[in-house]
């Protein structure tokens, strides 16, 4: 079983408002034909961020729930599909995978915020009080929330890299099926993304990686037992931290 680990506890200060609530345009694109640049397009003005908490079924799998949602939500969305979702919420639903049954979501700087506008069960929210740390904290705080023994690894996202699609997430779940001891990461056109997995045995050592460095020390030190999958998404490199970074990648193509 994996762990879901969606990492949004950053202040968001150059894009003013917490990314994980910013709403994805109206159509997504995650790929293009014939190796063309992969772009989100916007048909029409993005829909506003939700007034009130949306809510999602319980995960497939997950020994955790404590009982099922009522869901409105579709199942996740793939390439042109409409949406009106925010980062937060699309990353919920393209990780929604059978061999995916746990989620953490890790807030910080807008925990009270994120958690008014997302339904989520307590176990799944988890509160970074040190977010000011950096990522690594609170990958760190994700690793904590999880019962000893309860995943093979885990499926890290960041909240600022939205443009992925469940059909990405469900060729990294694959790979790694395969050889659960191998850190998988996508590759687009030879640059190395997001969303990675890491194996369980790697929990300690991530716990103990020097902050200045972060996750990376761990990847350089298992050098040989990286998995590099290259993808056709580019959203894997993307990323969305600033109002101008947005707006170039929702322009129309």
């Amino acid at each position: 079983m994996l762990a879901v680990v969606i990492l949004a506890a950053g202040e968001s200060r150059r894009m003013g408002q917490p990314k994980a609530l910013i709403p994805l345009p109206e159509v997504i694109s995650f790929t293009t034909a014939q190796g063309k640049r992969p772009a989100m397009q916007a048909a029409g003005r993005a829909s506003p961020a939700p007034t009130q908490a949306e809510t999602f079924p319980e995960r497939a799998g997950s020994a955790e729930s404590t009982g099922a949602q009522t869901s409105h939500l579709k199942d996740a969305p793939t390439a042109g599909e409409t949406t009106s979702k925010t980062f937060l919420c699309h990353f919920i639903e393209v990780t929604r995978h059978p061999r995916a049954g746990i989620l953490r979501v890790v807030v910080g700087a807008h925990a009270n915020e994120i958690r008014a506008a997302v339904k989520l069960d307590a176990e799944e929210l988890v509160v970074n009080e040190e977010w000011q740390r950096g990522q690594l904290s609170s990958l760190q705080a994700a690793i904590r929330g999880l019962r000893p023994g309860s995943t093979d690894g885990m499926l890290v996202c960041l909240v600022d890299h939205p443009l992925i699609s469940a059909e990405l997430v469900a060729r990294v779940v694959e790979v790694f099926e395969r050889d659960k001891n191998k850190i998988v990461i996508p590759t687009y056109q030879g640059r190395r993304g997001h969303p990675v997995i890491f194996p369980a045995a790697l929990y300690d050592e991530l716990l103990a990686a020097p902050e200045e460095i972060g996750a990376r020390a761990v990847v350089r030190a298992h050098a040989k037992d990286v998995l590099e999958i290259p993808v056709e998404e580019e959203g894997v490199i993307l990323n969305l931290n600033d109002p101008e970074s947005l707006r170039q990648k929702t322009r129309a193509t």
